[in-house]
């Protein structure tokens, strides 16, 4: 195996035709351009310049080789310069797993910051449940996944983001019931909203109902928090929903917070990346933001 700082001399030599000026090149010494063209002709076997009058020219052979190694140094400059870009956010991709009502309650604000930040970065948003999105980082196909707590899994590492509040909201046609403070089973008495079953938060209020000895059946699932805000409000049952996502809602009366004899816990947002792998620059950058 030849050193490649020995190619590296010779690219610079045969570019400038001289010795001196691929030394000023280089930043070394001309013995040392002499020294590495001569260990490289006798790697090789072959006589790879002959002296003139403007310095040194490229024998036949010479030729041959220049034609492979000046292709090899535009794609190491190349590289190079996509590294220098990766580096500086100039150029790359964010590749983030989640919930639409995480994307779009939670990080759209910082993903606009930093679009407006780094414009260079391409955003890649990839849509799940809670396993799905393990499933999505496991694979390689992002680079991190924002989800609800707790997550146990050897293979990860996760981060803790903001806290949230869940709670049971109603519309105009519950009206009765923006006064008073239910019991679970009161509560149970009305057609309930909730999330898919695969969806961390559905399975937190389902243990939750279960601890105090009741079981949960709504009477529609959905898939969006959207949906769940407008069946709501059009009066279809009431919805379990994070607070913080209908603080709009909760402003101008369009839905009103249904008060229970029992404290809700809060949730905790966490971001999950792979234990012991790397993140790209782009993922700590964001990460960085957020924090």
């Amino acid at each position: 195996m030849i050193n490649y700082e020995l190619y590296k001399v010779f690219y610079w030599t045969a570019k400038k035709g001289s010795l001196s000026q691929a030394a000023k090149s280089l930043y070394i010494t001309q013995p040392s351009v002499s020294h590495a063209i001569k260990q490289l002709e006798d790697s090789l076997g072959i006589i790879l310049f002959y002296r003139n009058s403007k310095g040194v020219a490229l024998t036949q052979e010479g030729e041959i080789l220049y034609s492979y190694i000046e292709k090899s140094q535009i794609l190491i400059s190349l590289a190079e310069e996509k590294m220098a870009a990766l580096k500086n956010l100039d150029s790359g991709e964010l590749r983030i797993g989640g919930s639409d009502s995480l994307f779009k309650h939670y990080l759209l604000p910082y993903l606009e910051t930093y679009h407006e930040k780094h414009p260079g970065i391409k955003l890649h948003l990839n849509h799940g449940t809670t396993p799905e999105t393990i499933a999505f980082l496991k694979e390689g196909k992002i680079d991190l996944g924002v989800v609800r707590m707790p997550i146990v899994d050897s293979q990860l590492e996760v981060m803790k983001g903001i806290q949230l509040q869940d709670c049971f909201v109603a519309g105009a046609r519950y009206a009765e019931l923006k006064d008073k403070v239910l019991s679970l089973e009161v509560l149970l008495q009305y057609p309930i909203i909730l999330f898919s079953r695969n969806s961390r938060v559905r399975m937190a209020i389902t243990e939750l109902f279960q601890n105090y000895g009741h079981q949960i059946k709504p009477e529609i699932e959905v898939g969006s928090v959207d949906l769940l805000i407008e069946f709501a409000r059009k009066g279809l049952g009431i919805s379990y929903v994070t607070k913080e996502f209908i603080a709009k809602e909760l402003e101008e009366g369009s839905l009103f917070e249904i008060q229970l004899d029992i404290q809700m816990p809060p949730s905790q947002v966490g971001f999950m990346i792979m234990h012991n792998m790397p993140l790209s620059n782009a993922a700590s950058k964001f990460l960085e933001l957020v924090k």
